[in-house]
């Protein structure tokens, strides 16, 4: 069985994220794609002892309908500096506050202005940390030569990488044309995400958060929360 997953590109994204990339034997990074204001391509939330706070990209002349492979980041602002320090002071009493900050700057020290560079940069220094690059294959979606949109473009994409699965988050369910994959011979499944609890600092405890917030308070022993496995989309839709 080859399980493929595709995903827009997100910034030190949840820990759901990394939970569908455990699952596959493929990852596509597919950031040819629109855009969108608001989505966690460019932003993602840590936890503070004043509540959950946003890690921001700051954007340069974004365009309406613009990819996210051609969105540049702001360098006149020093939002690499903000971040370690809010993370710095969010996290100092955390047990691995020094292995999340050595991962940061990994991926800051990058002097790139490229959205899709940096937040694929990010995606990878956790699988790294983890071992979850291990044993799979990580492809860009520019380098296939498939083109379409929606349904039909994903499909394509797993059938090229012969997938015999396709893996996906929540999102997928308002647009996916199920049985496309099914009379290939292509399964479905959605995530079926448990959001394990773990020690966190700063109040109740709360899966919406980065990769960084399981680091810094785990560790590597935080693998053990990525974990949550997959069902077929029969079992997942209503």
């Amino acid at each position: 069985m080859t399980r493929v997953v595709i995903s827009q590109p997100m910034f030190f994204p949840w820990v759901g994220m990394y939970e569908q990339i455990r699952l596959a034997e493929v990852y596509v990074n597919y950031a040819d794609v629109q855009f969108s204001k608001g989505s966690f391509t460019n932003r993602v939330q840590i936890k503070t002892a004043a509540g959950s706070k946003w890690l921001t990209l700051p954007l340069a002349d974004l365009r309406l309908g613009q990819r996210i492979d051609e969105v540049r980041i702001d360098n006149r602002k020093d939002w690499r500096q903000s971040h370690r320090d809010l993370l710095r002071q969010s996290y100092r009493d955390a047990p691995f506050c020094a292995d999340m900050l050595v991962l940061v700057d990994e991926v800051y020290g990058r002097p790139s202005d490229s959205l899709a560079e940096i937040t694929q940069a990010s995606l990878m220094a956790g699988c790294r940390y983890f071992g979850l690059e291990a044993g799979k294959t990580f492809l860009d979606v520019r380098d296939m030569g498939i083109g379409g949109e929606s349904s039909q473009r994903v499909f394509d994409v797993v059938r090229k990488l012969q997938g015999t699965c396709y893996i996906t988050g929540h999102g997928a369910r308002h647009y996916l044309d199920h049985a496309l994959f099914e009379r290939a011979g292509i399964s479905v499944e959605y995530m079926n995400y448990r959001k394990l609890p773990y020690p966190q600092l700063h109040g109740a405890f709360t899966p919406f958060v980065s990769i960084l917030d399981l680091i810094a308070n785990e560790g590597r022993a935080g693998l053990a929360r990525i974990v949550s496995p997959s069902v077929d989309w029969t079992e997942f839709l209503p």
